[in-house]
């Protein structure tokens, strides 16, 4: 773990439906209460996707339980948050994510200095062969690791 990065929560779904083409970290726009439900880990990338809108990047579904203390000033878990990127990036991904077949994915959430951030990808989503085809490479390095191994004893 690198000095001064404490992970929330990742999207360990995201490297097998996808392959990841290449990440950038994004500052999240939060509330109080989000923030303070952050900390105790309360947080969920599964359905996560981000979107260019009007020269802004917005997250969505990115589910934040509310944090029970502040019940009255509360926040809604899954409503759409605004990321923060250079406008250089924000073009940079205007242009990549028009192309067919990618998509904006959030891969993990994490403090780094006392701020959220979130790593967001560019990623093409993968067909059912090329999935089968991860899952027997990996297998397939698995073996090779084991007899490696069992042969060096």
């Amino acid at each position: 773990m690198t000095e001064g990065i404490k992970i929330i929560c990742q999207n360990k779904k995201a490297r097998h439906n996808y392959f990841i083409e290449d990440t950038m970290e994004a500052g999240v726009v939060l509330k109080g209460s989000e923030v303070k439900s952050l900390r105790e880990g309360k947080a969920n990338l599964l359905d996560t996707y981000a979107v260019v809108e009007k020269g802004e990047v917005w997250m969505y579904n990115c589910h934040i339980n509310p944090y029970a203390p502040a019940s009255q000033f509360s926040h809604h878990p899954t409503r759409k948050r605004k990321l923060l990127l250079n406008k250089k990036e924000i073009n940079k991904l205007i242009g990549l994510s028009q192309e067919k077949g990618y998509n904006l994915i959030p891969l993990k959430m994490y403090f780094k200095n006392g701020k959220a951030k979130v790593e967001l990808s560019l990623a093409k989503a993968k067909k059912l062969h090329d999935k089968r085809e991860t899952l027997k490479k990996r297998e397939a390095d698995r073996e090779i690791d084991k007899a490696m191994k069992s042969r060096n004893r």
